[in-house]
This record gives structure tokens, C-alpha cells and sequence, in this order.
């Protein structure tokens, strides 16, 4: 060998080798993941979803072409995470990147970028400068991809969100810590052989007409396998349903339809409460334009909240940190001028906590909700999944709404409770309201129907929220249903759609593709005012330091060859 390194032919010896190891890179790569948060290494789960394929997955990204940096960083950190999934895939992760719509024309490429919103990947107009000193030029991002196997078609939005497209540091940065999430939750959907049932209840007054568009059909039909429940109908409800979903209930529940919902819990079921315990609408405001009184509905599920681990109580909540509504501030002529002013019956509501159902999740907007408070239950654990900021506070029965709340500095000093919980998960061990309650009679029926009373719950969970307008939508007359969580007056668009799907992952799916959210991506960010400072340094020191590191190596190469020929 040592012979054959002297000779002349040591050249071909070295080519032959580095074309080996080329080779070889292209069908084998890793990395080593020295961040913190261990930022580039796959989850447990994904993992696991990845080597259990049985059929090919097509991934098809549209990050091609001359985009702006903060979207080729984008693409980027997406082939990177793609090539890792392929390690674990092997031949059943095929991923391209191309240009959406290349190759098209005209109306071709409309119906086919039409196709692609319909699919819920959302295209956006960036400004960019071409060359320094140019004008900026419009271009048509679309940040999404699309996942095939077996004739099904899922599509990920990459920006689902986010408030913004302008893609700075921080959004990128939140972008890129859940990308293995949208990725992985996508195929986990695409290739799963049996979809989830989700009951929608119905028979208290919940709603049910457009103002649900966006719950029922983008976040349950789209998602799960979706059936209405009439609550009255049925003798009990069946452990088929993954979960259960109480939305906005009108009605107060008397003790047949609590002790099947009970029961259901008791055996393992899931259940989605979407609970407004006062009557306070945006409907009322509107059309009276004046103040009015909200008031309690009734809806006797006090105790059963009760035992469970939570209290809704009678009270609204308002919080400095809210979203806008258009108020009168005074008039011109005849005329009323209005305004959009921060609104605290609105609260902007965000999470504070490090669970995966809403971790970097961006704000929920919520509509005239009402504070929680937990009870003593051993068994239970619970985490506020969404609250208020630092700034708010809470008004009691009778609450009265009034468009001009805060009038005053005064009022604003009022503001002092820290993070108001709006959402709570629950999980463990649930106790039966009826727990040596029932009569004989109603134990009897159970047990015929081969539904013995069950006082103790397995390990279970179950999500409360206070506030139902968080899964609802505006309808206009000119718009129709808008997507939930958009103020139709601002347009701005809140996280609320995410925040739904992540609940009811949470509940139904155990893959635990879901924890995947819950990653930190530390912004490693360079100061700016150094970075001014010591950039002629830096630029230096990067262009001449490879050129002196191999001025030496081949000054002390050739010593220690001459040295060794002078011997």
C-alpha cells in the first residue's frame, strides 16, 4: 500500500476513492445534532410512521424557483427534513420540488392554482426588489406541498398560522419548528387505515347552521369521519365515537342526556365542551348598538363540570390585549364617526404553557368569554392550554357589555389578573356525578342493555373551553361564512382553525405525531449593532483565513517531505 501511494499512480488510487464516497453519499447521509432542543432529530413517533409505511408517498413541495431568502430558507429547511424522513422511509418517501403551476398558461394555471386553494394551500403576492435600486416586483409564493399514496390527496399549508408572509425571523423560525409536525400529520392522515368518528351532539340548542361552517367542515368532516347526534334519540352514547363534541349549547341538560354523556366519559369516551355559560352575542350588539346585560343560561352542567376538575364561572372576561371593533367616536356634520378601536371583550388569547396543543401556536381570538377555575381532583391533572395576557380582568353577574368599557386611566388600572384560563385540558381518572346517586330502576335498564353503571372513569381526557365563539365563524351578507378566527373588519386572521384540530388530534389520535409540536427552535440570533461594527473583520478574516489555512498546511507538508527525503 505504501508502495502504491509512492508510485504514480497514488492519483487514481485518491479519484477512485473520493468517487466511492460520493457514491456513496448519495444514497446514504446523517448528521450529527448538536443543538440544545435537538432541533434536527426526529421524534419517536415520526419514526415510528415513517419505517411502518406499506405504500409509496409522493411529496411534492412548491418551493422552486427565484424566491425571496426567507422562503428558500424555508425550502431549505424542508429538503433537509424530507432527505431525514427518507432515511427512515427508505423507497416509500419519493419527495420533488417544483414551481407551482409550471408549464401552465393562462386559464390552465388558474384552475390549477384554484385546485390548490380549494385544497387549503393558501398562494401569496410577495414584494420583492430584483437588483439594488430596482422597483419591487410582485411574486407568487406558494408556500404548501402536497402529500399522494393510494389515491388520496392531502396538502399542507406551510403557513397555516401564521399572521404574517413576510417570513422574518421569528415567523420563520416558528415555521421551521413545525414542519415535522405538518409533514408527518399529513402522512400519518394519508396512510391511516381507519379514520376517527366524531359525534356532534345535538338536542340543547347547540348551534348548528353557517355560523359552524368552518368547525364542522374544515376542522371535523375534512379530518374525521363526522356524524350528528341527536342526544335525545339514542339510549346511550356508543364507545364507536372517538369523541364527542358539545358546541354552544343553548339549552339546559336535564338528567338522561347528562347521565349518557357521563357514561360514555366513564367508559373511555372523549369529549370537546365548547361551553358560553352567558348569553352575550354579537348579534345583540350590533343591532341595538347599545349597551346590554348579559346573563346566565342555565345550562345545569355546573355540576358535572364540577366533578369532573373545572368550574365555568358567571362572569365575563376582558383583557387589554384584545382585538378591534369598530365603536363611534364621535360625528361629522350628521354623520356617526366610526372607528376600529382594541376591544376587551375580544381577548387575544395565547398559550403559556409547553403542551402540544398549543405551543407555537400563534394567538386565539375569543369573543365575550368567561373565566375557569379547577377543583380538587387528585386523579386529574390540568394545564391551561390557552389565557389571557397579564392585563385583564373579570366582570360578574349581572355583566353588563358596554361599547365604551374602558373610559378612563382609571379603568385601565383595573386591569391586574394574570393569564385568565379560557381553555383546559383535563386527563386522568374522571369520577361519575351519579356516583351513588342512581335509583334502582335506571341501574336495572343499564345493566339490561349491557351497560353496567360505571362510577370511575380509565385514564381518560377531555378538553373545556369557556368561550364556544372561539369555533365560530362571522357570516356576511356579501362574504358568506368566513373562515374562523378572521375579524371581518380588520380581515385579520387568528390561529383559532389550529387550535380546533390540535384539541381534537389531542383527543383522538394516538400516534403521538401531535407531540411533534411541542418542539423549541431557539432563535440564534447575531447582534445587529456587532454585526455593523466588525463586518470588514469577519469578511476578511472568512476570505483570507481558507487561503492561509492551505498556504500552511502545504508549508508544513513540504518540510515534513523534505525532511524525510534528507534522511
Amino acid at each position: 500500500m505504501k508502495k502504491l501511494l509512492n508510485s504514480k499512480f497514488d492519483w487514481i488510487v485518491v479519484l477512485l476513492v473520493l468517487i466511492g464516497l460520493n457514491i456513496l453519499s448519495a444514497f446514504w447521509h446523517f448528521r450529527i445534532d448538536l443543538t440544545s432542543e435537538n432541533r434536527y432529530t426526529l421524534s419517536a413517533p415520526t419514526k415510528k410512521l415513517l419505517k411502518g409505511l406499506k405504500e409509496p408517498v409522493k411529496i411534492t413541495v412548491f418551493l422552486e424557483g427565484d424566491l425571496p431568502s426567507g422562503f428558500k430558507k424555508l425550502a431549505n429547511s424542508s429538503r433537509e427534513l424530507l432527505e431525514e424522513f427518507k432515511e427512515y422511509g427508505g423507497s416509500k418517501i419519493q419527495f420533488k420540488f417544483e414551481k407551482i403551476g409550471e408549464g401552465l398558461e393562462g386559464t390552465d394555471k388558474d384552475i390549477y392554482l384554484d385546485s390548490m386553494v380549494r385544497l387549503g394551500i393558501k398562494p401569496y403576492n410577495i414584494k420583492v426588489q430584483a437588483k439594488e435600486g430596482d422597483a419591487n416586483e410582485e411574486r407568487l409564493v406558494v408556500p404548501g406541498a402536497i402529500i399522494e399514496t393510494k389515491g388520496i390527496v392531502k396538502a399542507i399549508n406551510l403557513l397555516s398560522g401564521q399572521q404574517s408572509s413576510s417570513l422574518d425571523q421569528a415567523v420563520i423560525n416558528s415555521t421551521e419548528a413545525l414542519l415535522e409536525y405538518k409533514f408527518g400529520q399529513a402522512i400519518q392522515k394519508a396512510t391511516e387505515e381507519r379514520t376517527p368518528l366524531v359525534g356532534y351532539l345535538l338536542g340543547n340548542g347547540e348551534t348548528f347552521n353557517p355560523n359552524v361552517n368552518s368547525l364542522v367542515r374544515e376542522v371535523l368532516m375534512q379530518n374525521y369521519q363526522t356524524d350528528f347526534l341527536p342526544i335525545d334519540s339514542v339510549g346511550f352514547v356508543s364507545q364507536e365515537y372517538d369523541a364527542l363534541v358539545v358546541m354552544k349549547p343553548t339549552k339546559p341538560f336535564n338528567d338522561q342526556q347528562k347521565i349518557k354523556i357521563d357514561q360514555y366519559i366513564m367508559n373511555g369516551g372523549k369529549v370537546l365542551w365548547l361551553i358560553d355559560r352567558l348569553y352575550a352575542e354579537m348579534d345583540s350588539l350590533l343591532r341595538t348598538q347599545s349597551d346590554f346585560i348579559a346573563f346566565d343560561r342555565n345550562l345545569n352542567l355546573e355540576d358535572q363540570l364540577f366533578r369532573y376538575g373545572v368550574r365555568i364561572n358567571p362572569d365575563l372576561v376582558q383583557d387589554l390585549q384584545s382585538d378591534k371593533f369598530p365603536l363611534v367616536v364621535g360625528s361629522v356634520g350628521d354623520q356617526p364617526q366610526m372607528e376600529l378601536v382594541d376591544w376587551p371583550y375580544f381577548p387575544v388569547l395565547s398559550s403559556y404553557t409547553n403542551n402540544s396543543i398549543s405551543k407555537n401556536l400563534n394567538q386565539v381570538l375569543s369573543i365575550f368569554p368567561n373565566s375557569i377555575d379547577t377543583v380538587a381532583t387528585p386523579e386529574v391533572k390540568k394545564t391551561v392550554l390557552l389565557a389571557t395576557s397579564a392585563n385583564a380582568r373579570t366582570l360578574s353577574t349581572p355583566a353588563i357589555v358596554s361599547l365604551n368599557s374602558v373610559k378612563t386611566e382609571e379603568d385601565v388600572k383595573t386591569f391586574t389578573k394574570k393569564h385568565i384560563p379560557i381553555a383546559m385540558l383535563l386527563e386522568g381518572k374522571f369520577t361519575s356525578l351519579y356516583n351513588n346517586r342512581l335509583p334502582k330502576a335506571i341501574l336495572d335498564t343499564l345493566a339490561a342493555m349491557k351497560l353496567p353503571f360505571q362510577s370511575h372513569s380509565i385514564q381518560n381526557k377531555m378538553i373545556v373551553i369557556s368561550d364556544a365563539d372561539i369555533a365560530t365563524n362571522v357570516v356576511t351578507q356579501k362574504e358568506g361564512p368566513l373562515p374562523v378566527g378572521m375579524n371581518q373588519f380588520t380581515k385579520m386572521q387568528y390561529a383559532n382553525k389550529d387550535f380546533l384540530l390540535n384539541c381534537m388530534e389531542y383527543l383522538v389520535n394516538p400516534s403521538g405525531i401531535l407531540e411533534t409540536r411541542a418542539k423549541d427552535f431557539t432563535l440564534r440570533l447575531l447582534d445587529p449593532k456587532k454585526v455593523e461594527e466588525e463586518r470588514t473583520t469577519w469578511q476578511l478574516l472568512n476570505i483570507a483565513g481558507p487561503v492561509v489555512i492551505i498556504i500552511l498546511f502545504g508549508f508544513i507538508f513540504q518540510s515534513l517531505r523534505k525532511r524525510k527525503y534528507q534522511r
